[in-house]
């Protein structure tokens, strides 16, 4: 049964799902930073998947990552896959822009998070939901 992990539970905030993946917006308001992650158990790698949801989570990325760059104005898209900390296969998608708090460096530990208002939240969710079409059901 797929949970998700507590860290990503912590540090994220759910905007919905699309068809393999639970979308989720970082807390971190320097930058728009999304997360994939596949909704399967005990995942830690990309070739742990199925091979029809390894090329689904990549569909999902990709098309997540071209979405955010036109909208969000990215100089730069970083899509990553590290787990070092959080070994739940996520996909970190993040639009990056010259000038950024921590541009050309990654985004990880450079500046404190800035948090986000509900009402930034709910704009993020309407974007996405407009970006993404049916593919994308609200939490």
């Amino acid at each position: 049964m797929f949970t998700l992990d507590s860290r990503l539970q912590e540090d994220s905030l759910v905007l919905g799902d699309l068809p393999l993946c639970r979308l989720l917006l970082s807390k971190d308001a320097n930058y728009p930073w999304f997360i994939l992650v596949p909704r399967r158990a005990d995942i830690t790698e990309v070739f742990e998947l199925e091979e029809a949801d390894q090329q689904q989570l990549w569909v999902e990325t990709s098309a997540l990552a071209e979405a955010l760059k036109d909208a969000f104005a990215a100089d730069k898209m970083n899509v990553a896959a590290l787990g070092n900390v959080v070994s739940q296969l996520h996909m970190h998608v993040i639009v990056r822009r010259q000038g950024d708090a921590a541009w050309p460096a990654p985004v990880w530990g450079k500046v404190p998070a800035i948090g986000y208002t509900q009402e930034q939240v709910d704009g993020i969710r309407q974007q996405v939901r407009a970006l993404l079409g049916e593919s994308f059901k609200e939490a």
